[in-house]
């Protein structure tokens, strides 16, 4: 996928799968803008890829925040094509009898509010010229699990969210489309994994997909080759989508 001249928002860009989706754009030829709640981690990831990437700090729980980080984006590269919403956070796990209401508020407002704010920030942007909304999504949104109260309701919220984009957007050249890339060898697994509550935290490392599988499944998505997904979600345990995006 040719991305050359294209700018690409990265959220939660500082690890895992945002930090490898960072180097497939780039590599791609896309200029590409880091956003994480701590700057050190995507400026240095920024100062590896080179002149066109930008390593900026900021919570997409707060909208002012995301509205900064888009105004710096079209200062830098005046113009934004895609957006992958992967910020998100697993933490803090627990039962719904002994969740901390303060903790799964805030996984709502990362998972959920930030989704939406990513979305409401670059959609009077990409009117202009068409683009591509990419939000991370998982099989929890679609299935209950034990103490993933928080990550199942915000996970199903962003689906939707994902949905409504589609419906009111497609026809001004807006694509979105949700990812579900099964579980990756990531820090959050190492904190599922931590719980020991739930099957999920019981899988081995080596069940876990490498993050790079995700990253290019985005690259993929920014193609004509995706477009029957429009409105809905890819999923990568789907042995034909992994062909299609070239994975092992």
């Amino acid at each position: 996928m040719e991305m050359m001249g294209r700018t690409v928002i990265i959220t939660g860009a500082s690890r895992g799968i945002g930090a490898e989706a960072g180097r497939i754009f780039a590599g791609a030829g896309a200029n590409v803008v880091l956003l994480a709640r701590s700057a050190a981690p995507v400026e240095a990831l920024a100062a590896e890829i080179g002149a066109q990437a930008l390593g900026l700090a900021c919570d997409v729980a707060d909208y002012a925040q995301v509205e900064a980080a888009v105004a710096a984006t079209l200062e830098r590269f005046g113009r934004i094509d895609v957006l992958v919403n992967n910020a998100g956070v697993i933490e803090p796990i627990a039962r719904l009898a002994d969740a901390d209401p303060a903790g799964w508020g805030m996984a709502a407002d990362i998972n959920l509010k930030g989704v939406f704010h990513g979305m409401r920030a670059v959609i009077p942007h990409m009117r202009a010229k068409g683009g591509s909304v990419l939000t991370i999504s998982s099989g929890a949104a679609h299935h209950p699990i034990e103490a993933w109260s928080h990550y199942c309701s915000s996970k199903a919220g962003a689906a939707m969210l994902t949905r409504c984009l589609d419906h009111e957007e497609r026809a001004n050249g807006i694509r979105a489309i949700g990812l579900s890339p099964g579980t990756v060898a990531t820090q959050m697994q190492k904190e599922i994994k931590a719980s020991g509550i739930n099957p999920v935290s019981r899988l081995e490392w080596s069940d876990h997909i490498p993050a790079d599988w995700p990253a290019r499944a985005l690259l993929w998505m920014c193609s004509g080759d995706a477009d029957e997904f429009l409105g809905g979600e890819i999923s990568l345990r789907d042995p034909e989508i992994r062909a299609r995006v070239g994975l092992a």
